[in-house]
């Protein structure tokens, strides 16, 4: 791809999110594409955001599980970017038509108190997060899930060329130092309208969440970035992905390490 490529598949992303129409495969319009090319329409969309006033806030780690590994055929994690306005407190209820076709996944959220400035090591991760908490991602698609025609389904470039498929963070109140608290064993109950729907512990997301930020360390410096004092990061869904759909209400019980309500008005 061109870097007239990339600004022009950025330029669908940013019109479909305004529009709430997705748009079609970009690894079919584009079939050579690479997961270069997908981080520079990424960049090309982070630009875009930034120019209308959105703010970054952090970033999202994705595709950590060993089922979504293989549901896309890769064997790497992705990343995407959290802007402010993706940002909701525990007990939120999301407007409709906000989105398109949101899902929600559990995880653990990292709050960085020091920059990591290049590869960092797990310990150097521990160092430098202020503290640790439950939370739920939306994610969302502007791009289709599969193509109407061939019914081939997106790729990897296609996520990721879509910021990742993020769409915001929801964030529970309680917090925890990450040295005191074995995150492999923080697991969420998740109950969509009272029945369990997922279940899963911290262990599915690389074994320790804390290894997924060392993941992300090691990519963001292999394309200049860092992750800065002040982020949020959503270090990895250990559920998969649960439908929501108007009317629906969401609790993740994540036991003693806390809880997340989201509601679908």
């Amino acid at each position: 791809m061109t870097p007239e490529d990339h600004a022009a598949a950025a330029e669908s992303l940013f019109a479909a999110e305004i529009t709430g129409q997705q748009i079609g495969l970009l690894s079919i319009l584009y079939p050579d594409m690479t997961l270069d090319d997908a981080y520079a329409v990424q960049r090309a969309l982070v630009d875009k955001k930034k120019g209308i006033g959105r703010r970054i806030i952090g970033w999202k780690i994705g595709l950590t599980s060993r089922a979504m590994q293989d549901a896309l055929g890769i064997d790497t994690p992705d990343s995407g970017v959290l802007f402010d306005d993706m940002l909701f407190e525990t007990g939120a209820t999301i407007a409709q038509g906000r989105f398109i076709q949101p899902r929600i996944e559990a995880e653990i959220a990292f709050f960085m108190k020091s920059e990591l400035t290049g590869a960092s090591t797990y310990q150097q991760v521990l160092d430098a997060t202020d503290y640790v908490c439950p939370a739920l991602e939306i994610l969302d698609t502007r791009v289709l899930r599969a193509d109407p025609e061939t019914g081939v389904a997106r790729k990897i470039v296609d996520t990721v060329s879509d910021n990742a498929a993020n769409a915001g963070v929801v964030l529970g109140a309680q917090k925890h130092f990450p040295n005191a608290a074995d995150m492999r064993w923080a697991g969420a109950i998740v109950k969509r309208n009272g029945v369990v729907e997922e279940t899963g512990l911290g262990a599915g997301v690389l074994d320790d969440p804390v290894t997924s930020m060392v993941w992300l360390t090691e990519r963001l410096e292999s394309y200049g970035m860092t992750i800065r004092a002040g982020d949020i990061v959503l270090s990895g869904s250990f559920i998969r992905p649960i439908e929501a759909r108007s009317g629906h209400d969401f609790y993740a019980d994540f036991g003693s390490f806390g809880d997340v309500r989201l509601c679908f008005a």
